[in-house]
């Protein structure tokens, strides 16, 4: 619970420093790492212990708990940079 608390105020902190715009969270870094690294989705659920919902959330980007977020750094020996990051949501929006 702790981590989820801190993970909204991480976001609402992102949100209003880019002016109260609202912003979504990407992972198309996460995928690209797993392409680098010649993984796919399966071996990342299998070595940072992750459920195929929490996958799914991903592929969605959806959000996810910062221990999800924990568990894959730490499996992949990377940053939360490495994985993720905030794009402003009338950019996401106009990408699909």
């Amino acid at each position: 619970l702790t981590l989820l608390i801190i993970g909204a105020i991480i976001a609402m902190h992102y949100a209003i420093a880019c002016g109260g715009s609202t912003v979504a969270i990407c992972y198309k870094r996460l995928w690209k790492l797993l392409i680098d690294r010649d993984m796919q989705k399966k071996d990342l659920r299998l070595a940072a212990g992750l459920s195929t919902n929490v996958i799914a959330k991903l592929g969605k980007n959806q959000n996810v708990s910062t221990e999800v977020l924990g568990k894959i750094c730490k499996a992949l020996n990377c940053e939360i940079t490495d994985i993720m990051e905030f794009v402003d949501d009338e950019l996401e929006d106009a990408g699909r």
